[in-house]
């Protein structure tokens, strides 16, 4: 059988599942773990609407919608990173990871800028149910920001190779896969804290 032929079924085109096949099971069961924390947060919500409807407005919607298009923003970086990985342009590959990585520490910069505003105000995970959840979920969040991070140097590092084995195109669309949740998971994030009413 030739490539031609082994690409395609029935004359269709073969479909492509991006990425390593683990990264995808990792993904579902983050994911899970998230959905669990949202609804918990709604059921707290539903228990206590005026008290997380104040705390919500002693956020600044400004600062969440800074971070929401930092990591945005990134994900574009990332996406178009892989893109050319695909076709060859490992250089430019290695550019746009940079530029992804450099909208990461960004977004962490913020949040370490808004965890010391809320602090040193006397908000912290101990004040009411909000607060725990605003600290655990953004924490939680801000974990798998580094990881991406540290994914995207990885990934920087791996397109300055001279050469590239054929697992390289998975590797870089695993990396974007995760980046691309970690950005998902902060949209709802956004609007579940900072937004919601």
């Amino acid at each position: 059988m030739t490539d031609a032929a082994a690409s395609t079924v029935e004359g269709k085109p073969k479909r492509h599942l991006p990425g390593e096949e683990g990264m995808w099971a990792f993904i579902w069961g983050d994911l899970l773990v998230f959905t669990i924390f949202f609804n918990l947060f709604s059921y707290y919500r539903a228990h206590d609407v005026a008290l997380f409807e104040h705390c919500r407005e002693l956020l600044s919607r400004w600062q969440g919608l800074i971070n929401t298009l930092l990591l945005l923003t990134g994900s574009l970086f990332v996406a178009v990173a892989v893109s050319s990985a695909r076709e060859g342009r490992h250089q430019r590959a290695g550019r746009l990871l940079l530029c992804g990585i450099a909208c990461s520490v960004g977004f962490g910069v913020s949040k370490v800028i808004e965890y010391t505003i809320k602090i040193r105000h006397g908000y912290t995970l101990q004040t009411n149910d909000f607060f725990m959840f605003y600290y655990m979920l953004t924490g939680i969040h801000m974990v798998h920001v580094i990881v991406a991070t540290a994914i995207l140097v990885f990934l920087w590092a791996k397109t300055r190779a001279p050469e590239h084995d054929r697992n390289y195109i998975a590797l870089m669309e695993s990396g974007g896969i995760f980046w691309h949740m970690v950005d998902l998971l902060w949209v709802v994030l956004f609007a579940l804290l900072y937004l919601l009413v």
